[in-house]
């Protein structure tokens, strides 16, 4: 087997990586840059331009150049979110309800896998003119979350790009390859996946050399380009009340807007406050507008929260599924540029007690772990074996339009499953396979795969006739269904292709499936479930703080009790209104305050056999509650921190957890 690259295809940026002599590293664009614009355009002269010359054009012309095409890959028109349309060129319906991209300079309409293509191609070229070789075959990395339909449709734009797709790999799978291929030790796995359009969470257990997925779980329509978007909001809602005009009405001023929304969110992620100027961003009745402002740390996450509960969702979805608690993990593996946000990082800390891991580069680890890949199925890499699951459930619609799963979500892959099923009348002679993935009761409220026809079923009465009908998963997470009449043995099998126009006749009929509204679903969950778990950590709470107050002296952590007490108050306010969009931030917040209090406790209990480690906790808690506000030097070198009072909590914008006076 020949050269086999790893692809990390983004939604903001791609990267190629290699294994040369037994290490993964990343190969540099014909630019220098190690990682390229996920940025297709035509010039004026009709030129295409990808990567880094194609986002110089942004500006200057945005209806011809088109980025953020990850979300348009593989889905119908119906299916998008109105925030993926926000974008400075034009997204359509075609009239088969595909969605199709107009490029006014060349007069054309394009599938977002051709142009998702484009960025493959460049990808290769410049992998191949760094090898010396031409590059045919490449792992090409998606969302965990990504369905049937759009692993599909990755598949086809890396066909049209004129190379062999040998492998469609997970990316949170990636980002633990990556971590993990060197390691020997057992270890339990948090990959942690914010990218620029999309977010994953995945959970493995390492153990020399075997990667086993337990649970994955995500958000195919939130990224790091979502809270960008509300920068824009604020900047263009600010300037509409000064000026009466909309910004987000000219291409030229929004594509400024979302440039300057990057630029302050990456700079907040270094420095608490951030100057924004676009000078000449509109006109009015005394001539030139500009904006001129300023926006800080706190700021920007006031516009958040509500981004930040969508991120908690999957992760505890994950932990639920694969059975974990948050302490049975040793290391948390942070992917993608939007988890250098600072209040990104905090939320995951809250969510898991212990530090993330600092070894791996977020923008690239994703793209060596499918060089990893490649090194597996060339076999450089010969101890290595990858055990993944499928994200969504797979089934069949029954009687009453009922889903009849075959295949549960977070089952390992490849896998085979099948049952038999008889016909519904009397007499029947054929019966319609109707293919379906997701997690709801009814068929209808899933995705739809596809369909098929068994015929020739002899006469017989209702339920009688019995008719195998079998999944196949492979290593890619693609799906294959069959369906056998077990009376004449007649079989009829269908390789899914997510309702694709991509024929070998006319490669430009490019693939625009569906994929099922994840997020939706999400949002939908049982409130009754969420009710139940903050009782529930209500009651784990309560019992903590009768603990507490049996170990500790007057002086114990008095601090951490009240935090944890006005945390549950916090909480039982949200239940008591039934406000369901503040619960599960106030559930978090207990959460942080139950480890912060835990960690004291486990620290005390520590210091037992310890007088001088006991003396040195007891005097920090005298200093915590009698000088808070203006005791300067820290006699055991912590660093302080300000106090938020409505809290009852320290900040933790250091990156640390409650070490306090402890350590």
């Amino acid at each position: 087997m020949g050269r086999i690259v790893g692809i990390d295809l983004g939604t903001t940026n791609s990267v190629v990586a290699v294994l040369e002599a037994g290490r993964p590293h990343v190969i540099a664009n014909a630019e220098g840059g190690r990682t390229t614009p996920s940025v297709v355009g035509y010039s004026k002269d009709q030129e295409l331009l990808v990567g880094q010359l194609a986002r110089r054009q942004l500006v200057l012309s945005p209806r011809n150049t088109f980025s953020n095409l990850k979300r348009f890959v593989g889905r119908d028109w119906d299916e998008l979110e109105e925030s993926s349309l926000s974008v400075p060129y034009t997204v359509r319906a075609n009239d088969q309800n595909q969605v199709r991209i107009p490029c006014p300079v060349t007069e054309r309409e394009y599938a977002p896998e051709e142009l998702v293509a484009s960025i493959i191609r460049k990808l290769v070229d410049d992998a191949s003119t760094y090898l010396g070789e031409p590059v045919e075959a490449a792992v090409v990395t998606v969302p965990a979350y990504f369905n049937d339909a759009q692993r599909q449709a990755t598949r086809d734009a890396g066909r049209l790009a004129g190379i062999s797709v040998e492998r469609i790999l997970n990316e949170p799978t990636a980002a633990a390859l990556a971590y993990g291929f060197d390691r020997s030790a057992v270890r339990r796995v948090l990959v942690f996946d914010l990218g620029g359009g999309t977010f994953d969470v995945s959970l493995l257990r390492i153990a020399n050399g075997v990667f086993d997925v337990k649970a994955t779980s995500g958000d195919t329509q939130l990224g790091g380009n979502d809270f960008d978007q509300r920068i824009v909001n604020w900047l263009a809602d600010a300037f509409q009340s000064q000026h009466g005009i909309d910004l987000r009405r000219d291409r030229q001023a929004l594509q400024r807007l979302t440039e300057a929304a990057e630029k302050a969110k990456q700079e907040l992620s270094g420095v608490m406050s951030t100057p924004i100027s676009l000078p000449f961003i509109a006109t009015g009745s005394e001539g030139p507008l500009h904006i001129e402002t300023q926006l800080d740390r706190p700021t920007f996450e006031g516009l958040c929260p509500d981004l930040l509960d969508r991120l908690l969702n999957p992760v505890q979805a994950a932990l639920r599924d694969a059975g974990w608690a948050a302490d049975d993990i040793d290391d948390v593996v942070l992917v993608g540029g939007g988890t250098r946000m600072p209040m990104v990082q905090q939320l995951v800390r809250t969510l898991v007690p212990i530090d993330p891991c600092q070894s791996v580069n977020p923008d690239e680890v994703v793209a060596i772990g499918a060089a990893v890949q490649a090194g597996i199925l060339t076999g450089e890499l010969r101890d290595l074996l990858l055990n993944d699951v499928t994200p969504l459930s797979l089934g069949l619609e029954t009687i009453g339009g009922l889903m009849k799963v075959l295949i549960p979500r977070n089952t390992p892959i490849p896998v085979r499953q099948s049952d038999v099923f008889s016909t519904s009348e009397s007499n029947q002679s054929s019966v319609d396979i109707h293919v379906w993935q997701g997690e709801r009761q009814m068929a209808a409220d899933n995705k739809s795969l596809g369909r098929f026809r068994l015929s020739g079923i002899p006469p017989a009465p209702r339920g009688v006739p019995q008719v195998q009908v079998a999944f196949d998963i492979d290593a890619n997470g693609l799906l294959q269904v069959s369906a056998t009449d077990r009376t004449t043995g007649r079989k009829q099998s269908v390789s899914i292709q997510g309702g694709s126009n991509l024929n070998e006749e006319d490669i430009n009929a490019l693939l625009a499936e569906a994929e099922a509204r994840a997020d939706e679903d999400r949002r939908k969950r049982n409130q009754i479930e969420r009710r139940n778990r903050a009782q529930t950590l209500l009651a784990q709470a309560e019992r903590r703080l009768r603990d507490a107050a049996l170990e500790l002296g007057p002086y114990g952590a008095e601090r951490q009790q009240r935090a944890v007490e006005m945390a549950i108050r916090d909480v039982q306010d949200c239940l008591a209104a039934d406000d369901m969009q503040e619960l599960d931030l106030c559930v978090s917040g207990l959460e942080e305050a139950l480890f912060g209090l835990n960690r004291r406790l486990s620290a005390e209990r520590q210091s037992d056999g310890r007088p001088l480690q006991g003396i040195r906790n007891t005097l920090g808690s005298l200093k915590d509650e009698l000088f808070a506000d203006d005791w300067d030097d820290d006699p055991w070198g912590a660093p302080s921190r300000p106090v938020d009072r409505e809290r009852g909590m320290s900040r933790r914008n250091d990156g640390g957890w409650d070490d306090d006076f402890y350590r």
